[in-house]
């Protein structure tokens, strides 16, 4: 395979990245051969595969809107992944012209790109770390110079914790993050579910994601309620999320077939 100019020297193109297949369903360039086979698997196993990308795109984007409107002016977006469309910082400066953002991927196309968008722009920046090490986050001199941590963050973690599994204790990794965090501060979370879906479904997904080195992990809505410890749930709690907050009654009608759930939660203070 041909290494497109874009692509880093140390990635391995070969292997398909959920980060690069993520960028395939959502209608991105910045993906190789590999990724868009192992995405178009997916697609043959769950045909709204890109769907629930976009749901989960635009589930972000709602929440950006709201924390905006609700004063965060700082915010944390770990496994933010290829920058295709909609932006956190562009969404937030929507609103809020002086939020700061920091990005935190561990695919290296993904912070590449994220370098190129981010080179001229001083209120935003990208970190190359993964969550399972949340202490190498929170201490990141890129970190520390952008964001200040004795004021309300929202920390954003949209469609990665299904690539987390039990036995990584996603709990304890967003309690060392929250309690780095101010009173006021606010976490995002959504992941992939397997309520309602066929277990034929589950198994050729899981295996699809079993080539990217990031098997699947799916989780139910009251196991991802209980990784918001601490958090006080914004209504109305962890749901579909076409179903949080949507823009109009319509755009939540079969919620269920998006396979992702999702929620924000405050820190009380």
């Amino acid at each position: 395979m041909v290494r497109p100019d874009w692509a880093p020297d140390d990635i391995d193109i070969e292997r398909p990245s959920v980060a690069r297949m993520y960028d395939y369903y959502l209608g991105g360039s910045h993906n190789f051969a590999v990724d868009r086979a192992a995405a178009q698997a997916m697609v043959a196993a769950v045909p709204e595969a890109p769907l629930m990308a976009q749901a989960n795109r635009a589930f972000l984007r709602r929440a950006v809107h709201f924390l905006a409107d609700a004063g965060v002016r700082q915010f944390l977006d770990i496994g933010s992944g290829i920058p295709t469309v909609g932006n956190v910082h562009e969404i937030a400066r929507q609103v809020a012209p002086d939020s700061r953002v920091v990005y935190v991927d561990t695919d290296p196309v993904a912070v590449a790109h994220s370098q190129e968008i981010l080179a001229d722009n001083d209120q935003a920046t990208v970190v190359q770390e993964d969550l399972r090490r949340p202490d190498r986050i929170l201490s990141h001199p890129e970190l520390r110079r952008l964001l200040d941590l004795n004021q309300p963050i929202a920390v954003l973690i949209v469609a990665v914790l299904h690539f987390i599994p039990d036995h990584d204790r996603p709990a304890e990794l967003l309690r060392t993050l929250r309690d780095a965090l101010a009173p006021g501060s606010w976490l995002v979370l959504s992941q992939a579910s397997d309520e309602g879906r066929q277990d034929t479904e589950r198994s050729d997904a899981e295996a699809v994601y079993r080539r990217t080195g990031s098997p699947l992990w799916f989780r139910s809505r009251s196991e991802l309620a209980t990784l918001f410890d601490g958090f006080e749930l914004v209504e109305p709690g962890v749901v579909w999320v076409p179903q949080w907050h949507p823009e109009t009654p319509e755009s939540s009608v079969n919620a269920e077939t998006t396979a992702f759930l999702g929620g924000v939660g405050r820190i009380g203070g």
